[in-house]
């Protein structure tokens, strides 16, 4: 990603926040943002037991690569339970449906910094590669399934 798209990345998360620069502020002092949820996107909580389950690998590094190529869009890591959590960020009007707990208004979500990571517990599993891009849903839907049906067959 280059400069130029990172910075419209960061201005349009920026401009979800109330007062922008605070958001601004919050990236350059502790490397994430408190972002609310409802207006630009919202966000779908899934435990990362499951996504691990579907995708067959708990390794960061294929974890990773896998989430990209099935949401092509942005999904932040929070590590700080257990196996963790995933919020795959989706439009506040995309239809979900048994996908994971769905966050919208008067939810503030965690959002890391763009660029360099500089927290271990919450970070981007995928990186935004657009302003405005973001997962669609039913590709999550499709994802997860695979979790139940290996579940289902599992001795």
């Amino acid at each position: 990603m280059n400069a130029l798209d990172r910075g419209s990345i960061v201005e349009w998360l920026t401009m979800a926040h109330p007062v922008p620069r605070q958001a601004a502020s919050e990236w350059a002092n502790h490397g994430i943002a408190l972002l609310p949820l409802g207006e630009r996107f919202d966000a779908i909580r899934v435990p990362g037991r499951l996504l691990h389950a579907a995708l067959g690998s708990d390794q960061a590094d294929v974890v990773e690569q896998a989430l990209d190529d099935w949401l092509h869009g942005p999904v932040i890591c929070d590590t700080r339970t257990g196996s963790g959590c995933y919020y795959v960020l989706v439009a506040p009007d995309a239809a979900c449906e048994g996908c994971g707990d769905r966050l919208s208004t008067g939810t503030y979500l965690a959002v890391p910094r763009i660029g360099t990571q500089v927290s271990p517990v919450t970070y981007w599993a995928v990186p935004p590669q657009r302003r405005g891009h973001l997962c669609n849903p039913a590709h999550l839907e499709a994802l997860l399934s695979t979790a139940e049906t290996l579940k289902a067959i599992e001795p």
